[in-house]
C-alpha cells in the first residue's frame, strides 16, 4: 500500500475575528492555500503577546510547515523560535521594506495621513480620534502618527489631537465618542482608527443627536463591507484586503516550497462618502 502524503499546513495567528476587519483578507487567503492543496490551522492572539507566542508554538507543534502573522509587534524570541525549527514565517497587514522578514501588506501611516490630509484642505482644524489600544498593535500606532503627520504637514499643532482608545467593538467606539467629545467638545473631525470604531461613533453621535457631517464629519480606514452600510456612507482608506491575502499565500506556499518570497507593499485608496465634508463656518 502507498503511504499516505502528509496534508501541508499554513498557520495564521490572528488577533481577532470578532469583527470584520480581518475576515476577507483571512478567507481570500485560504481559499488561495486550498487550490494548491494545503490547509490553514488559525489560532487567536486577542493583542496578548504572551497568547500569541503560545498560539505560534502551538502551531509549529501541531506540524504547521509556515506561518502568517499581522503586524510587527512582537518579541525578537518568537521570530527566533520560528527560525531555530526552520518554518518560514511571513508578515501582512503591514510593510516595512527595511523588514528581513518577508511582508505583504500597506503602509498605514501614509493612507491614514493621505485621508486626513484631504480633510485637513475642506477646512477641518480640530481633530479627534477614536483608536484601537496601541500597546502591541503597530497598525494602530501608525494610523495615530498618519494623523499627526497630516497635521504637521499643514502647520496644526499636534498636541492638539484628542486620542481616546478603546477595544474593538460598537458600543466600546461609541462610548469612546462620548469621552472625547466630553474632553474636546469643539472638535469637527472625528478619525476612527478603522471602520469598526468609526461606525460607532456615527451611530452614537445620531444617538446624542450630533448631525454626521454637518455637526462633526467622521473617517476611517479598511473599507469593510460596514463602511458602505452604515448610515451616512463612511469616508474611509480601501484596503486591498482580497489581494493581500491571496498574495500572503502564494509567498508563504513559495517559501515552503523552497523558492523563497520578496515582500510587497500593496496601493491602499481613499473613498470618499458622506460622512466627510467641509466643517460649518
Amino acid at each position: 500500500a502507498l503511504a499516505a502524503r502528509r496534508t501541508q499546513t499554513i498557520g495564521a495567528i490572528i488577533p481577532t475575528m470578532k469583527n470584520a476587519i480581518f475576515a476577507e483578507g483571512i478567507q481570500a487567503f485560504q481559499e488561495a492555500l486550498q487550490a494548491e492543496g494545503f490547509s490553514l490551522l488559525i489560532a487567536f492572539s486577542s493583542y496578548d503577546a504572551e497568547l500569541e507566542a503560545e498560539g505560534i508554538r502551538n502551531l509549529v507543534a501541531r506540524g504547521a510547515d509556515a506561518i502568517l502573522v499581522i503586524g510587527f509587534d512582537r518579541d525578537a524570541s518568537v521570530f527566533k523560535f520560528l527560525d531555530d525549527h526552520e518554518v518560514p514565517v511571513l508578515v501582512a497587514w503591514a510593510f516595512d521594506p527595511n523588514s528581513k522578514h518577508v511582508c505583504i501588506g500597506f503602509d498605514s501611516r501614509a493612507a491614514m495621513a493621505g485621508l486626513v490630509g484631504k480633510a485637513i484642505e475642506l477646512g477641518h482644524r480640530r481633530i479627534g480620534m477614536i483608536s484601537a489600544r496601541q500597546a502591541g498593535n503597530d497598525r494602530a500606532r501608525a494610523r495615530v502618527a498618519g494623523v499627526q503627520a497630516a497635521m504637521r504637514a499643514a502647520g496644526l499643532p499636534v498636541e492638539e489631537l484628542t486620542i481616546e482608545e478603546t477595544e474593538f467593538g460598537l458600543p466600546q467606539a461609541g462610548d469612546a465618542f462620548e469621552r472625547l467629545v466630553s474632553r474636546a467638545p469643539d472638535i469637527t473631525l472625528l478619525v476612527g482608527g478603522n471602520d469598526v470604531l468609526a461606525a460607532g461613533a456615527i451611530r452614537r453621535a445620531r444617538d446624542l443627536d450630533y448631525d454626521v457631517p454637518g455637526d462633526i464629519s467622521v473617517i476611517g480606514f479598511d473599507d469593510i463591507a460596514l463602511a458602505k452600510l452604515v448610515s451616512p456612507g463612511l469616508t474611509t482608506v480601501r484596503v486591498p484586503h482580497q489581494a493581500m491575502g491571496e498574495e500572503a499565500a502564494r509567498a508563504l506556499i513559495a517559501m515552503v516550497r523552497g523558492h523563497g518570497a520578496t515582500s510587497r507593499e500593496l496601493k491602499t485608496e481613499i473613498c470618499l462618502r458622506e460622512s466627510l465634508a467641509a466643517p460649518r463656518a
